[in-house]
């Protein structure tokens, strides 16, 4: 039976970039050697490094001023090195989520943070609007789209002061105008690699602001003058990220990607609009294309646990929601085809005629 991976991250991977890092893992580059015991200082793989964070500027039309990163520690060290380079007297940042409260939590050891507005009391089912990013701040951070609860900002806010933002779920779904900001980090393990590497983009003349010492490898600048070589990098991850971006690529670019996932999240949340059983959680003009929150309507939700073995009978794996939403969530990241989305709308309309 074919296996649809809704997981909401580690997730789905394309078949080319599974496939190409299975074949590299035996033999890389035609080495010999494995990808696991190749040295990161040879040749072949400074050269995937360098391709990879090329091929992020070309795809994302990184501007000139900007460096491509890929480090250690996933979103939530990021969470923490932000600030660590950023922050001098104070912050803002949007609260729309459990990541985005991560992240405040984090920057507060560091300087003071102006929460300008948050969702927490509606259960972080919409996008706080109509607040106010105050000028006197180092930056503003928001996070793009929140995966446990299914919301997502599809635009650049518009403030006056440093842009910050966690992507981590989304980077590589849409076209984003990167001049607008000075650091974007994602965790890749949703629409890049495997877990273990960290993207960021950090725009250059944005560091050496802030008066403490930063520990080297906190330093944005040190790995900004290694070429994302200070240390030994995640070389698995990072081979891999770069099959991700070759196949982007070769797909069309960012603009395709988009249109892709637009119709697959268009499909599954048409169904879950029509279908008497299941009702969305978030805010419909805040729907987030990467991750689709639904529940059993009230009168329904005994069904709940019968649905969710229904849909695994039928290979669906992955759909359980968050225990902070409960109910189900489908990651619809770029890898995953239309098909399995069909096949969880039909398991839907099934699973209706059931009851």
């Amino acid at each position: 039976m074919k296996k649809h991976n809704f997981y909401a991250g580690p997730s789905i991977l394309s078949e080319h970039t599974i496939k190409s890092t299975a074949a590299a893992v035996e033999n890389f580059a035609g080495t010999g050697l494995s990808l696991l015991e190749v040295s990161h200082r040879s040749k072949e793989f400074i050269a995937v490094n360098d391709e990879a964070r090329a091929l992020v500027k070309e795809l994302l039309e990184v501007p000139e001023g900007y460096e491509v990163l890929f480090l250690g520690g996933g979103a939530s060290m990021q969470f923490c090195m932000l600030p660590f380079n950023l922050l001098e007297k104070k912050a803002a940042y949007l609260d729309t989520g459990t990541w985005a409260s991560n992240a405040i939590k984090e920057a507060k050891f560091f300087g003071e943070v102006d929460v300008v507005a948050s969702s927490k009391e509606a259960n972080y089912s919409f996008i706080p609007k109509g607040f106010t990013v105050p000028e006197n701040v180092d930056y503003f951070h928001f996070t793009s789209n929140n995966t446990i609860f299914g919301t997502q900002i599809r635009h650049e806010p518009d403030v006056k002061v440093r842009l910050t933002a966690d992507m981590s779920s989304d980077i590589f779904s849409r076209p984003v105008d990167v001049s607008k900001y000075d650091v974007i980090y994602a965790g890749a393990q949703k629409n890049l690699a495997p877990a273990g590497v960290t993207l960021v983009i950090v725009r250059k003349d944005a560091l050496g602001h802030v008066s403490r010492p930063i520990p080297s490898m906190l330093d944005y600048r040190t790995h900004v003058k290694k070429d994302s070589m200070f240390n030994t990098p995640p070389v698995l991850p990072v081979f891999a990220a770069l099959q991700t971006l070759q196949w982007y690529k070769e797909l069309g670019g960012i603009a395709v990607l988009e249109k892709k996932n637009k119709d697959k999240a268009a499909l599954l949340y048409d169904e879950i609009d029509r279908n008497k059983l299941f009702k969305g959680t978030a805010v419909a003009e805040d729907r987030s294309l990467m991750n689709v929150c639904f529940v059993m309507n009230e009168e329904y939700k005994e069904l709940e646990e019968e649905f969710s073995k229904f849909a695994t009978a039928a290979g669906l794996v992955g759909i359980k929601g968050h225990r902070s939403v409960g109910g189900f969530r489908a990651s619809l990241y770029n890898a995953m085809p239309k098909s399995s989305v069909e096949a969880l709308t039909a398991a839907m309309k099934e699973f209706e005629k059931k009851h």
